[in-house]
């Protein structure tokens, strides 16, 4: 589950933060900033659900899979292919949030 719910708070994160930018950078209306906020109080919330007994080991691996999850937002939603250098970055994202959540701690 930890996967997933790192996974809908990328999502919810970047829809909120894209709120925003599509009020001061795209030219949309105030508007989108109530979903956008909403957007981030579910991100915020999402994150408490993640299996960790620390929340700064918590967030450090989130790190990654949001790193991934914008340049899927970047590809899908903004239709701007992601380039080798993206795509590379992202893997090693994912590397690193996983040796982060998934490394051995001592007892």
């Amino acid at each position: 589950m930890t996967w997933l719910y790192y996974l809908a708070a990328a999502v919810a994160e970047i829809a909120g933060c894209f709120a925003s930018w599509a009020w001061l950078r795209l030219g949309r209306s105030a508007l989108w900033l109530a979903p956008g906020l909403a957007c981030l109080v579910l991100f915020a919330l999402l994150l408490t659900r993640v299996d960790s007994e620390a929340a700064g080991r918590a967030y450090a691996a989130y790190g990654g899979v949001y790193i991934s999850a914008s340049i899927a937002w970047l590809w899908l939603v903004e239709h701007r292919v992601p380039d080798r250098w993206d795509l590379v970055g992202a893997v090693i994202c994912l590397v690193g949030a996983g040796v982060i959540l998934l490394g051995p701690r001592a007892a």
